[in-house]
């Protein structure tokens, strides 16, 4: 039991791994959304500059709707739906680890036009709180991650012990039982050896 509830948990931990990889490629797209969103802000940018810093903005944009989307675990949406999963990390019925994932569907930010510059100073603001909750959600998996692994090394150690106490139960002492085989042996021939030699006795004094 120990050891499937050790695999479940690492199990948990893959998920969550899972859940921080694709929340760092969001980090990445935000930080570059705002530098862009910072340089569409200034009045030296012309308009056929300005329209690149739009398309890519608009990119990244999509490709953070995508991350959100795509990142499951097994079937299982980790960031469109704030899920709460429930992980088995013990042996008893109630020895469960919940985990809440936050819900990155609706991001303020990467909605916002840059192309004019109240647009941009806008989503400077709004790209901020992004990835404050971003960081928050990263920090929130880190923890529950540390606590999972944790719980395996806990395990690993319970499981290491429960087998040193059933092999002092139940298995042979092989170097004690080897030293009782070795001294039965020298026993046995000893007394091999006396009787051959009582029985030649009788038959020396005849001569």
């Amino acid at each position: 039991g120990i050891d499937q509830a050790m695999r479940n948990t690492n199990d948990g931990i893959s998920m969550l791994q899972t859940a921080d990889g694709a929340m760092a490629e969001i980090t990445n797209a935000l930080q570059r959304m705002r530098e862009l969103a910072v340089q569409a802000s200034t009045g030296t940018v012309n308009t056929t500059d300005g329209a690149s810093l739009k398309a890519e903005y608009t990119a990244l944009k999509g490709t953070i709707d995508d991350i959100v989307a795509d990142t499951k675990f097994n079937g299982t949406a980790l960031l469109s739906s704030g899920s709460s999963i429930s992980i088995q990390t013990g042996i008893g019925a109630s020895a469960q680890t919940s985990i809440t994932f936050a819900n990155l569907s609706s991001l303020t930010g990467i909605g916002d036009d840059i192309s004019t510059n109240g647009g941009a100073q806008a989503a400077i603001t709004k790209l901020d709180a992004d990835l404050d909750t971003v960081a928050g959600a990263r920090a929130d998996v880190g923890g529950a991650q540390s606590g999972l692994e944790s719980r395996v090394r806990n395990m690993g150690s319970m499981v290491e012990n429960l087998s040193a106490a059933r092999s002092r139960v139940l298995d042979t002492d092989f170097a004690k039982e080897t030293a009782n085989l070795t001294r039965t042996q020298i026993l046995q021939q000893a007394g091999t050896a006396m009787l051959a030699q009582a029985n030649q006795l009788p038959q020396t004094v005849l001569s």
